[in-house]
């Protein structure tokens, strides 16, 4: 079979990524387009200013793009019959049994009335159990009571991942629990926790650590073998860089918070991955499960799981809902592409009307909520590259 990606587009391709090397960009990247068997990967620069170059499995923290895989392992354990969809988590998570409301998210947090229904694991998946971060709450004057309340109690849910500050599992289901819901569930859609809860109930689910979960269910079968929530391989972890005012700042070393198995495995943002890894996975789904999970679990998440109301209340900005939607655990677009991008440098994109992966690994923090430039450019490039 012809190649689909042509020579001259894939020079166009790096010529892309690196624009975007030296001291006002990345130290370094990986960057990989794959289109039926063909795969292109680049790795480009150093894992750090003045460090060793960058390679092809350097290990990166993948952040939010750890919500798709903890989706898809909801739904195996779903095909296993122990997680059921539709059903209240109040057998395995009594912590969120009995909910109260707040009537106003930024309000006090007594002031509150009783929810309307059991939270499922549905509402999980969609992000609509009735907890989780909006634009709001990070453009008020001053700190809603609820955002001080999870500093408090250390659960990093409503923020950047921090797995050295996150209790152990049932200490952090029962601070969470010990809060009032900020809407009703199935209301409207709000961005992060429900993932991390499914770690929670997966866990439970299984009887077994949620990492294990993960390695039985989704990493050994498709050979990701890299992928975890720790490494004590340090020498493969980029650093992580943040923006400052007289450039880019290291966040976090390789030798900081990834290094050491974390309390807590964040289903929302814990992973740390690499670009062949993310590969697998993204192929998995776009060949219905490829025996991982079934395809009505697959097709389901490429496909729009909200209503016109979640959306209507829901996102992070007014555009937020524009041109895409959000499925179990991940973003669906008009145009039928799928994925989620994690904002400690990474985004990972799946096209299955023209059969096209696109993965991209930096360690700069993004700026803001929009693709940073890098990426942009480089998926960019990879359409280009398709004959």
């Amino acid at each position: 079979m012809a190649d689909k990606l042509t020579g001259s587009g894939l020079d166009r391709l790096r010529a892309a990524a690196e624009r975007h090397i030296g001291d006002d960009g990345v130290p370094g990247l990986v960057a990989l387009a794959a289109s039926g068997d063909q795969v292109h990967v680049e790795a480009l620069g150093q894992m750090s200013f003045g460090g060793p170059p960058m390679a092809r499995d350097s290990l990166f923290r993948i952040a939010s793009t750890t919500k798709p895989v903890t989706g898809a392992a909801t739904l195996a354990l779903a095909d296993e019959g122990l997680v059921g969809l539709d059903e209240p988590v109040d057998m395995l998570l009594p912590e969120l049994a009995n909910r109260s409301v707040l009537r106003r998210m930024d309000g006090p947090l007594d002031d509150t009335v009783p929810a309307s229904r059991p939270v499922t694991p549905r509402d999980l998946l969609t992000f609509t159990f009735g907890f989780g971060a909006c634009l709001d709450m990070f453009m008020a004057a001053e700190p809603w009571p609820i955002m001080t309340a999870v500093d408090e109690l250390s659960l990093a849910t409503l923020g950047p991942p921090d797995p050295a500050v996150q209790p152990e599992p049932d200490t952090w289901i029962a601070g969470l629990g010990s809060l009032p819901l900020m809407t009703q569930p199935g209301e409207r859609w709000l961005y992060n926790t429900g993932a991390s809860v499914l770690g929670v109930l997966l866990a439970r689910a299984a009887g077994q650590p949620f990492g294990d979960v993960l390695r039985t269910r989704i990493f050994e079968p498709l050979g990701m073998a890299s992928t975890s929530f720790w490494t004590a391989d340090t020498r493969r972890l980029v650093p992580s860089y943040w923006p400052g005012r007289d450039g880019l700042v290291v966040w976090d070393t390789p030798d900081g918070r990834w290094s050491r198995p974390p309390a807590f495995g964040d289903g929302a943002a814990g992973l740390l991955s690499t670009a062949d890894d993310l590969l697998a996975f993204g192929r998995m789904l776009l060949h219905d499960g490829d025996g991982v999970l079934p395809a009505g679990a697959a097709v389901a998440m490429r496909t729009d799981q909200l209503t016109p109301a979640q959306k209507a209340r829901g996102g992070l900005g007014a555009d937020f809902f524009a041109g895409q939607s959000w499925s179990f655990c991940q973003a669906v677009h008009d145009d039928g592409s799928f994925g989620w991008d994690g904002g400690l440098g990474c985004s990972w994109l799946v096209d299955p009307a023209r059969d096209l992966i696109v993965i991209t690994l930096t360690p700069r923090v993004f700026e803001s909520s929009a693709l940073p430039a890098v990426h942009a450019d480089i998926r960019a490039g990879a359409y280009a590259a398709l004959a």
